[in-house]
């Protein structure tokens, strides 16, 4: 077959495979700007100009690029490198957060300007919602990219010593709009197999036998792993520092499979095509057991128990009963407080599944390289992960390796939200790749988003509160059980978390928690965005709406009344917590943004004609860190050139650490972030790193960065004093150079310097940082709708967060981060469900069939930063990428009780079931 097409100006003319995609050729002749998001046109992040016309390159087929000319990302910049306007808009906008759906943004608004004037011009740039009804984006919440389009800029130049509290652009920013930026599969590995997974169709089998011989006929198909192979070792696939906080209760190849979607086998192959008809010629008997999706039922006598053949080495609270974890505590004596109680109100509220839907999907890929010292080789596994030193900890317990036998490196991570916090990829490729010494690939679609990573855990939580007649509360009890789903991995955790912070926020003498974390045989849960707290205080801030409706108090007087105090201990049932402090107090102050909000609101009298409208507000409170440790270490270097390079482990998602680490470096050494190189996620760069989870990224590794780069100021600073001879108090760093009393002394020369004299250990320093003594983050998020009563269509009117981050490091990026949660949290409280049947299979494993929150859906939320300093975080600085989420389902619901009179109880509030609740004035 002749086949000759264009590239960004080159040509090409390797013909495509029968049937193959351009998505996929296309990154096959190295243009890894082309990303897979979906594989079925929903998303968007495989945009590609075809003859100027943008198309979703994952569905156009590549035999038909055929003489025509084709643009990535790569090529929109001018031929003399100058970036193309929309590029520089982007950038200057700072519109994007991990930057794995930019390319596809780029694409489509490069396209819709070229048509500005011309007869194609439909308007669409000037109706945004259409213009991009084809692309997602998980992170940003949308304000910054429509700012991008406008030409808002946000970003500002470098300046020397006056880096934090500025907003600098992120450091790969011109990466990720020229598509350069490489994540976890955009690079090129010689003598790559590929991987794909046999899963499960039954929600709980024993397998009997497996026959790989057909298999293994299929030509291309190296091998094919099963049970047999792996090793017998429990392990969880969460990460955390202590391991001892999951239960062990998973092997990397079982021959019991416990839900739909299980991995069974695993077949590599030379090609994906190959992989997959391998998978298919693999013959399984299965022995089908009983099993249990409803994790009441589940704890029932009786019940098939899922790992009960599990002993007490596995760490499962009650494996007879399915029960992977459980709390129960109380303070006081609750039946005396509701007693007290003048007034009380009672409710059950229920969460569902939740994706994480990172466009990013899971996947990694292993190889062996030279070891440094030349001794022979290690295994190196590129992931896409918020853990690669965990996850080298893990893999090394799990094949008897030595540490420096594995590199574990991540690239720029697509997206998170805990999501990749699990161990779900590298342990199956590495054992592929020790097995065959060949470098293995596997890379989840989008359907195994679904049924084969994790989801976040569905919420039961029954509440009873009591408060006296002038709105004091006398006691909170709750039940809460969480369906953890058929492993354990953050099923304990997130259950203890969630019942923490929620309960300490209020003062009570009473309190009583019981908490269950239960198996059942669906898909597992795991770490998301909040950690639980966003269950908990969807049914706690909506109690006390109405509380406070039976009170006849206005709902923000009764928090008032109510909540926790700048020198209060935080106290909750299941005990207080000593390394926790409230070392900076904002609560007061998100509580005033949303009463003066609602002063002011006028967003009423845009309601059409007929709707309903109402109010509502809610808070939360989150630790800035996990308890029992979350330790960073960091190293910052002065380099030949007189630049700087800072070595720290945690990874970069999207959660924008990469910008406050550089932000401060800079400030400790008075340089511009411009003189400052990162070098990250990768265990050859530090000692270690717990990982960029738990809100950790500023609080933690920041912290790490700060003692390293405060100690290097001090020792350059010695360093210039004795190569100048003047005294060390008089020699102060600039961006370039020292000024001692007038005598310049270029950083480039200092280092020559030290060199010279052998004082080199004198130009690096290190920082750790152990994650404890902790402190707590506030928030409050308040919002106007109005509902169609005709058909339970819900428009937010306003929205208005208020933020308690203590010192903002970098305000464009913090408010990212917010409008972010905001925007993920409207997603899980008005569409979003991961649905699964009676047998527990999931049966939206699509975007199409998973609604996710597009342009037209997120309202512009209004950020406002509290005025506090915290006494624990670096330079007074508080987490920020959690917390957002958490009040916003709450504050939701009790506006939509304000406009309707109908308290949701369950989520997600669609349309049809608030047109249903409306239509039989119901509470549902």
């Amino acid at each position: 077959m002749t086949f000759r097409t264009h590239i960004n100006h080159q040509p090409a003319d390797t013909a495509p495979r029968a049937g193959q995609c351009l998505r996929t050729y296309l990154r096959e002749q190295g243009w890894f700007g082309v990303k897979k998001g979906c594989d079925a046109g929903d998303c968007g992040a495989c945009t590609v100009h075809v003859d100027g016309e943008p198309v979703h390159s994952c569905l156009y087929p590549a035999f038909r690029a055929e003489g025509r000319s084709v643009t990535t990302v790569e090529g929109l910049a001018r031929p003399d490198g100058e970036l193309h306007p929309v590029q520089q808009r982007f950038l200057d906008a700072q519109g994007f957060q991990c930057g794995f759906c930019t390319a596809g943004f780029l694409m489509t608004t490069a396209a819709l300007e070229a048509e500005r004037g011309t007869e194609q011009d439909d308007g669409k740039l000037d109706d945004l919602p259409r213009a991009f009804k084809g692309n997602i984006c998980r992170c940003t919440g949308y304000r910054a990219i429509e700012d991008a389009v406008r030409g808002v800029r946000h970003t500002e130049r470098p300046c020397a010593g006056q880096a934090v509290g500025r907003s600098p652009g992120a450091p790969a920013g011109p990466q990720v709009v020229t598509g350069t930026a490489r994540y976890t599969f955009d690079v090129d590995v010689p003598g790559l197999l590929h991987m794909k997974l046999l899963r499960s169709p039954h929600p709980h089998a024993r397998i009997v036998s497996i026959d790989t011989a057909d298999a293994l006929r299929v030509p291309g198909v190296h091998a094919v792993l099963t049970h047999e192979d792996a090793p017998a070792t429990l392990y969880s696939t969460a990460r955390h520092e202590h391991p001892t906080e999951d239960p062990d209760d998973t092997r990397v190849l079982d021959d019991v499979v416990r839900h739909v979607g299980q991995r069974v086998a695993a077949v590599v192959a030379d090609s994906e095509r190959a992989a997959e008809e391998g998978c298919r010629l693999v013959r399984v008997v299965y022995e089908e057991l009983p099993y249990v999706t409803d994790p009441e039922e589940a704890m029932r006598p009786g019940a098939p128990a899922l790992h009960g053949d599990k002993g007490p080495e596995s760490r499962i609270a009650r494996a007879e009963n399915n029960v992977a974890g459980e709390v129960h505590g109380e303070i006081g004596c609750v039946a005396d407080g509701f007693a007290e109680a003048a007034v009380v109100y009672e409710e059950t509220f229920r969460t569902q599944r939740v994706q994480h839907a990172s466009l990013e999907t899971h996947g990694s890929v292993a190889y062996f390289e030279p070891k440094e010292d030349g001794t022979g080789e290690r295994l190196t596994v590129r992931s896409s992960t918020q853990a690669p030193f965990l996850t080298r900890r893990a893999l090394c317990a799990l094949y008897g390796l030595p540490e420096d036998g594995v590199r574990v490196v991540a690239g720029r991570v697509g997206g998170g939200f805990g999501g990749k916090q699990e161990m779900l990829t590298e342990d199956i490729v590495a054992l592929a790749a020790l097995k065959l010494r060949r470098p293995v690939k596997l890379e989840y679609t989008r359907a195994e988003q679904f049924h084969g990573a994790t989801t976040r855990h569905p919420f039961t939580i029954g509440i009873k509160l009591g408060a006296r007649a002038d709105g004091t509360l006398t006691a909170v009890r709750m039940r809460v059980v969480a369906n953890t789903g058929a492993y354990g991995n953050h099923g304990p955790a997130v259950m203890f978390h969630s019942v923490g912070e929620s309960f300490a926020v209020y003062r009570a003498p009473h309190k009583k928690v019981d908490a269950y974390s239960v198996y059942t045989n669906c898909v597992p849960a795991g770490a998301f965005r909040g950690y639980g707290l966003g269950q908990v205080t969807f049914a706690v801030e909506s109690a006390m709406d109405e509380l406070a409706r039976r009170l006849g108090m206005d709902p923000l007087v009764l928090r008032e009344k109510n909540i926790i105090g700048a020198g209060d201990h935080m106290v909750s049932p299941i005990g207080e917590e000593e390394d926790l402090h409230i070392a900076s107090y904002g609560l007061d102050q998100c509580l005033g943004v949303v009463r003066r909000a609602l002063a002011e609101d006028t967003s009423a009298e845009e309601a059409p004609e007929g709707w309903l409208t109402g109010q509502g507000a809610a808070m939360a409170m989150i630790a800035t860190g996990p308890p029992g440790g979350h330790y960073a270490d960091a190293r910052v270097s002065l380099l030949e050139d007189g630049t700087y390079d800072v070595a720290v482990g945690t990874a970069e998602f999207g959660n924008g650490t990469t910008t406050v680490h550089q932000q401060i470096t800079a400030g400790a050494l008075n340089t511009t972030e411009d003189r400052i190189r990162i070098r990250q996620s990768d265990t050859d760069v530090v000692r270690h790193d717990t990982g960029a989870f738990a809100s950790a990224g500023t609080v933690v590794a920041g912290k790490a960065v700060l003692l390293a780069a405060t100690s290097l100021a001090e020792r350059l600073k010695t360093l210039a004093a004795r190569h100048t001879g003047v005294a060390r108090h008089l020699c102060a760093p600039g961006a370039e150079a020292f000024d001692c009393a007038g005598r310049v002394v270029t950083l480039k020369e200092l280092y020559e310097a030290a060199h010279a004299h052998g004082a080199e250990e004198e130009l690096a320093a290190d920082g750790h940082w152990g994650g404890s003594p902790r402190s707590v983050a506030f928030n409050a998020q308040w919002f106007r709708v109005a509902v169609d009563p005709g058909t339970g269509e819900i428009r937010i009117l306003r929205s208005v967060h208020a933020a308690d981050a203590g010192k903002v490091m970098n305000p464009v990026q913090c408010r990212g981060q917010v409008e972010g949660g905001v925007a993920q949290a409207l997603g899980a409280t008005l569409f979003e469900n991961v649905r699964v049947d009676g047998r527990g299979e999931v049966t939206t494993a699509a975007f199409r069939r998973y609604r996710l929150p597009q342009y037209a859906d997120v309202p512009r939320t209004e950020v406002h930063f509290m005025e506090t300093s915290d006494a624990i975080g670096p330079l007074g600085a508080k987490s920020m990428s959690e917390s957002p989420f958490n009040p916003v389902a709450p504050a939701l619901a009790n506006a939509l009780r304000d406009a309707t009179g109908i308290r949701f109880t369950e989520l997600p509030v669609t349309r049809d079931r608030m047109w249903l609740a409306l239509d039989h004035g119901r509470a549902v």
